[in-house]
């Protein structure tokens, strides 16, 4: 009953005003006259025209209201030929398709607002983790500086093993404001992709050399999976996707356990395209935070309590690269089992 009333139409709404004034009207003409003819024909007059004023003026006060809420839904400020045409253009609607629009308006402007919301905590949180990137080497600077101002400069012991402390950390800072600026760079589109062709796993066997060479920790085995060994061309930035490769096998690293392996495995995908994934058995990352490992500076749970250095930005930057070749990457991983991150590049 209550979907029938709320659904009820400009007509519906005219004929029953109209039957509501004609009806005794023409009961009183009756009356007066003693003529039931006279009377069907008042009931008939007054009916026909009552309906048909009362259903104008309805439509015409709705159609007005409408346009109204069309101008409101489809932006506050219009352009002039758009009031135009939300005063005197939009075609006429019924009542169910104004509910419709009005309904997804509704859904798409809580959308809208869901998605500033999110923006706003991720500008605090990235506010709030950029401050603590900086703050923790810059207090490791100023430490070592007033340790040696207060005397242990004249140590050689001393003074040599501070300065070196102090050293790296401005290396960190230095890296730090590279990745961001980096970072920026590839938001803006300012820093160009030099394609060529070149075979995937050349490339990933050098990084993975380079980062032997680097490393601290050498047991981790690096490998490429078996039935992958046959060369795949792509093309693509070539030094970029080392910077890709690079960030997430040094990461696999700092996550992986000890006597732990690092595997690299490439697939044709739709014949377009090469999937290559980077796979360790390493610690893992919880499911809520797999969504958010791209973000500037996010660190898990388990990752926050090692002592890893890094400027947190390796993996924002690899999205931006890949992005930046119009691909995508993702990841899937299980906790103490390890992760996979896989990226695709098109085929030479």
């Amino acid at each position: 009953m209550l979907n029938q009333e709320s659904n009820i139409t400009p007509r519906q709404i005219a004929l029953t005003a109209a039957l509501i004034l004609s009806f005794p009207e023409s009961l009183l003409v009756i009356w007066a006259s003693g003529k039931w003819a006279l009377g069907l024909l008042s009931f008939t007059a007054i009916f026909t025209i009552s309906y048909f004023v009362i259903n104008a003026l309805l439509e015409q006060f709705i159609n007005r209201k409408i346009k109204l809420i069309y101008k409101f839904i489809h932006k506050t400020k219009t352009t002039k030929r758009e009031e135009n045409y939300y005063k005197y253009i939009l075609p006429p609607k019924t009542l169910e398709e104004v509910s419709k629009d009005v309904e997804d308006w509704a859904i798409e402007n809580e959308k809208e607002m869901e998605l500033l919301r999110q923006n706003e905590q991720f500008r605090k949180e990235f506010l709030q983790n950029l401050s603590h990137e900086f703050k923790t080497p810059i207090f490791s600077i100023q430490g070592y500086i007033e340790t040696l101002l207060d005397g242990a400069l004249d140590d050689p012991k001393v003074n040599k093993k501070y300065l070196e402390n102090a050293r790296r950390n401005i290396e960190r800072l230095s890296n730090l404001l590279s990745d961001l600026e980096q970072i920026a760079k590839l938001e803006r589109g300012e820093l160009p992709l030099i394609k060529q062709s070149f075979i995937i796993q050349d490339l990933v066997k050098e990084v993975f050399e380079m980062t032997e060479s680097a490393a601290e920790n050498n047991t981790i085995h690096c490998s490429i999976k078996k039935e992958c060994e046959n060369p795949l061309s792509v093309y693509a930035d070539k030094e970029k996707i080392r910077q890709v490769l690079s960030n997430l096998i040094e990461n696999a690293r700092k996550y992986g356990k000890q006597n732990g392996s690092i595997t690299a495995s490439m697939y044709k995908t739709d014949g377009k395209h090469i999937l290559i994934e980077i796979t360790d058995d390493g610690i893992g990352i919880a499911e809520k935070d797999i969504s958010r490992i791209f973000e500037r500076f996010y660190r898990t749970e388990t990752g926050r309590s090692r002592d890893i250095t890094g400027s947190g930005l390796g993996l924002a930057i690899c999205k931006h690269i890949i992005e930046a070749h119009g691909e995508t990457i993702h990841a899937r991983s299980t906790e103490q089992v390890g992760t996979t991150i896989g990226f695709t590049l098109p085929i030479s």
